[in-house]
C-alpha cells in the first residue's frame, strides 16, 4: 500500500518538477543574456544535487536548443537566442496580473509581478522583451518608466513620532507612500492630504513622497469631495491669477458691437434649466412671421467673444475640458465671472450670443436657417419645474411660446426615432443634501417633457451647425471640424447582450439596417419599462454600445441617427463647444481650414477629460450612497443582482437605487464559484446559484466611506 502510494507521489512530482524546472532554467537564461551556461552550473544556481535530476536537466536545455529558446555557443554551452530587444508601451493589469500594451499594436507582454520595476497601472515603460518560446505568450520585464500616469495620489495621512505614511484610497497605488518629517508641509495625522511621488527605488517597498496640499479632515465634506476631484487628477480650485485676469473682463454690449450683429433684444426669449443651475448658456426665443412659419432662436453663449486664443484664461479653460459637476458642487471650467456672469443668459440683462436661427412650419420642418452672431435679452427664467407645469396645466407665463416649442420639439423627436435613434432616457439617482453636506434623501430624476423640448432644439442645432461645415456641397471639400461621434455598437457585445436577456423572455434583433437594429433596442426599453430588470437591462444596453467621442473623422452619431453632429450648445461648461464656434466664426467668414493633427490632439484631451470628470461624478454619488446608507445599519432592503464577480455579487436596492456588494466569502452555505459566461455564483455541493438580475433581500452590514463600499449580508 505504501509502495503504491510513494510511486503515484513520484510520478505526480516529476510532471510537476519538468514544468517548474524548464520555467526555472527559462528564468536563469532571461536574467543572465549574455552568459553562458552549461547544465552543471545551471544545477548549481538552482541547487540540484541528484544526479538523475541534473542529467534531466542537460535533456531540457537541449529542448530549449530545439525550441530556437536557447543556441549553443560550443559544445554543452548555451546562452539565451535573445532576439527580444526593447520595447515601449503602457501597463495594463487583467485581475492580479500585469502586461504591457506595445506602443506598436502587437500583441501583450506579459510581466512577471516581480519584474514590474514598481510600474503601475497606465504608466509608459520601456520593457526588455525575454527571449520567446515556441507556442508561449510573450515575455519581459520592466526596465525603465519613461513617464508616470500618475504621481499624486490621495489618502489619509498616519504620522508617527519620526515619519508619515500616505494610506492611499487609489487602487493602482497599493503600497503606502513614505513621508519625512520635513515633507509634511503642516498635515496632521487622520488628515486627506495629496502627495506626489518623489522616488521609488527598485529594491525599496515603499515610495517616497511629499505632501503637496491638504485638504482637510477627514470626513469634512468639502475635503471628501476634494479629494475625488484630486484622485482623478481634476483641479479643485482655481488659480488666482486666472480669476484675477477674468475679474478684468467688461461685458463690453457697446453700440458698436450690437451694430456688428442681429438684433434680437425685442423677441419674446427665456432660458429654461435646473433649479439650482447658475450658468444659463441656452435660451430660446420664438415669434411667428409675417411668412406663416416659426421663427424658432437657438441663442448661445458668446464665450469666445470673451475668452481670446493664447490667454491665461483659455489655456485653463483647454487643460480641463469641462465643468465637473458632482453631487453637491459644481466646478466650473470657466471663472464664475464668466460662467455664472458675463456669460451666464441671465433675464433682463442684454447679452452677447451666438445663434442658429430657423424657419420652421407647424410639421417642423426646417425651411430656412442662419447661424449668426446675435444679442438677446432674455425675459424669463424658468426652471425645468416650472416650464413642465406650463406644459402640463397650459397656464403660466409665455404659455403660447412654450406650448408652441414643445408641440414642434414633439416632432422633432418623433422624427428622430423614425430614423433609428434610441430613447436612453435614463432615470438618476440624485440627493436632497443639508447645509453640511450631508445627504438627508434621495429622489430619482426623470426626464419629461420640458427636458425634451430643449433637448430637441439642442440637437437641431448642433446637428444644424456640424452638417453645415460637413457637408459643403457639391464639389467643395469639408474643412476641418470638430464632430460629436458615436460608432455602431461591437457586434459581439450586442450579441453577448442578446444573449443575456433572453434569460429574461426578451429577445433582441442583433443584425439589418442600423434603423432595424436601433428599432429593436427601443422596443426592449420599452418593453422593460417599469419591471425588476429595468435598471439592470438600461445599464448592459448601454456598456454594449460604443462611447460619443470628440473627433476631427466624422463617423456620424448612431444613436442619434444623424450623419452630422458636433456640440455647439454649451461652450461655457465644455471646450469643444468653444472649438467648434472658433471654427464657425472662421469658416463663415472666408477662412482657410485648420490643422487637422492639431484639433485631432485636442479633441482626444478632450474625450479624455470628459471620462475623467464622468468617473468623479459616479465616485461623488458612490460616497453620498455609502454616506446615506450609513444611517440604516442593520436594515433590510430588497434589491435585484446588478453585479457578478468572482469575489461576490452586487446588489442595487430597488427603493433608492444604492449598490452594494456581498463578499463571496461571506455566502457560507456552499463553496460557490463564478460562471462568466452566465453572469452567475454557482455552490457546488448544492448547486444553488445566483444570477445577474435575481431579486434578493438584503441586510445592511458595513457602509465604509474611505472605500466608498457597502457591503450586505443575505436577509
Amino acid at each position: 500500500m505504501a509502495k503504491k502510494r510513494k510511486q503515484k507521489n513520484t510520478g505526480g512530482s516529476t510532471k510537476i518538477r519538468k514544468s517548474e524546472l524548464i520555467r526555472n532554467i527559462v528564468n536563469v537564461f532571461n536574467e543572465n543574456t549574455e552568459k553562458t551556461f552549461d547544465y552543471k552550473q545551471i544545477a548549481n544556481l538552482l541547487n540540484i544535487k541528484s544526479e538523475s535530476q541534473r542529467v534531466f536537466i542537460n535533456q531540457l536545455m537541449y529542448e530549449l536548443l530545439d525550441e530556437d529558446f536557447l543556441v549553443e555557443i560550443s559544445r554543452g554551452k548555451f546562452k539565451v537566442n535573445s532576439r527580444g530587444g526593447y520595447i515601449t508601451g503602457v501597463i495594463d493589469r487583467q485581475g492580479v496580473k500585469t502586461y504591457l500594451i506595445p506602443d506598436d499594436g502587437g500583441e501583450p507582454v506579459f510581466i512577471p509581478e516581480r519584474k514590474t520595476n514598481h510600474a503601475l497601472l497606465n504608466d509608459k515603460v520601456k520593457v526588455f522583451l525575454y527571449a520567446r518560446r515556441k507556442g508561449l505568450s510573450p515575455e519581459g520585464e520592466v526596465v525603465e518608466i519613461i513617464k508616470r500616469a500618475k504621481d499624486t495620489f490621495v489618502g489619509i495621512l498616519e504620522v508617527s513620532e519620526n515619519f508619515a505614511f500616505l494610506l492611499s484610497d487609489n487602487r493602482v497605488m497599493t503600497n503606502d507612500i513614505f513621508i519625512p518629517k520635513s515633507k509634511l508641509k503642516g498635515a496632521r495625522n487622520g488628515q486627506k492630504v495629496v502627495v506626489r511621488l518623489l522616488e521609488w527605488e527598485p529594491n525599496l517597498k515603499n515610495p517616497v513622497g511629499e505632501v503637496i496640499d491638504v485638504l482637510g479632515d477627514k470626513g469634512d465634506n468639502t475635503a471628501e469631495m476634494h479629494a475625488i476631484l484630486a484622485e482623478f487628477g481634476l483641479p479643485y480650485k482655481y488659480p488666482e491669477e486666472v480669476e484675477r485676469a477674468a475679474d478684468l473682463i467688461d461685458a463690453g454690449i457697446t453700440p458698436d458691437e450690437v451694430a456688428k450683429r442681429i438684433d434680437m433684444r425685442s423677441i419674446t426669449t427665456f432660458t429654461v434649466d435646473p433649479r439650482d443651475a447658475k450658468d444659463f448658456d441656452d435660451a430660446l426665443s420664438l415669434r411667428k412671421l409675417p411668412n406663416g412659419l416659426w421663427e424658432v432662436g437657438v441663442h448661445i453663449a458668446d464665450v469666445t467673444h470673451y475668452v481670446r486664443p493664447g490667454s491665461i484664461i483659455e489655456k485653463e479653460a483647454e487643460s480641463r475640458a469641462t465643468s465637473v459637476y458632482l453631487v453637491d458642487r459644481t466646478i466650473p471650467m470657466l471663472p464664475e465671472h464668466l460662467s455664472n456672469g458675463i456669460c451666464s443668459l441671465r433675464p433682463n440683462e442684454d447679452k452677447l450670443t451666438y445663434s442658429v436661427i430657423f424657419q420652421m412650419n407647424d410639421n417642423a420642418e426646417v425651411k430656412h436657417y442662419e447661424i449668426a452672431k446675435t444679442v438677446i435679452r432674455s425675459d424669463r427664467r424658468f426652471t425645468y419645474e416650472e416650464a413642465q407645469q406650463v406644459i402640463e396645466t397650459g397656464e403660466g407665463d409665455f404659455k403660447q411660446e412654450i406650448l408652441t416649442l414643445d408641440r414642434l420639439a414633439k416632432v422633432l423627436r418623433n422624427n428622430r426615432f423614425a430614423s433609428g435613434a434610441i430613447a436612453f432616457d435614463r432615470v438618476e439617482v440624485r440627493f436632497e443634501i443639508d447645509d453640511k453636506g450631508k445627504p438627508t434623501s434621495v429622489y430619482f430624476k426623470e426626464q419629461k417633457d420640458a427636458n425634451k423640448m430643449i433637448e430637441e432644439f439642442m440637437l437641431l442645432a448642433n446637428r444644424t451647425t456640424a452638417t453645415h461645415i460637413g457637408k459643403p456641397g457639391k464639389g467643395l471639400k469639408a474643412k476641418t471640424f470638430v464632430y460629436r461621434i458615436h460608432d455602431v455598437p461591437n457586434p459581439d457585445k450586442l450579441q453577448n447582450f442578446s444573449v443575456f436577456i433572453k434569460r429574461f423572455g426578451y429577445n433582441l434583433k442583433t443584425t439589418g439596417k442600423n434603423t432595424a437594429v436601433s428599432s429593436a433596442i427601443n422596443h426592449l426599453l420599452d418593453e422593460v419599462q417599469g419591471k425588476k430588470e429595468q435598471n439592470l437591462i438600461e445599464t448592459l444596453a448601454i456598456r454594449s454600445m460604443a462611447k460619443a467621442a470628440y473627433s476631427t473623422e466624422n463617423l456620424g452619431h448612431y444613436g442619434l441617427a444623424f450623419d452630422y453632429y458636433t456640440h455647439f450648445t454649451s461652450p461655457i461648461r465644455r471646450y469643444p463647444d468653444m472649438m467648434v464656434h472658433r471654427l464657425l466664426e472662421r469658416y463663415l467668414t472666408g477662412g482657410r481650414s485648420v490643422n487637422q493633427q492639431e484639433y485631432e490632439e485636442l479633441c482626444q484631451h478632450s474625450s479624455d477629460m470628459e471620462q475623467l470628470a464622468a468617473n468623479a461624478e459616479r465616485a461623488s454619488i458612490k460616497y453620498k450612497q455609502v454616506e446615506f446608507m450609513s444611517a440604516y445599519l442593520g436594515y433590510t432592503f430588497d434589491g435585484v443582482i446588478s453585479g457578478v464577480t468572482e469575489w461576490g455579487i452586487y446588489v442595487e436596492l430597488t427603493a433608492n437605487k444604492c449598490e452594494g456588494m456581498i463578499p463571496i466569502r461571506d455566502l457560507d452555505d456552499d463553496y460557490y464559484t463564478f460562471d462568466d459566461k452566465n453572469y452567475c455564483l454557482v455552490g457546488r455541493r448544492y448547486h444553488k446559484r445566483y444570477q445577474l438580475g435575481d431579486e434578493l433581500t438584503v441586510k445592511v452590514a458595513k457602509a465604509n466611506l474611505d472605500k466608498k463600499q457597502l457591503d450586505f449580508v443575505i436577509a
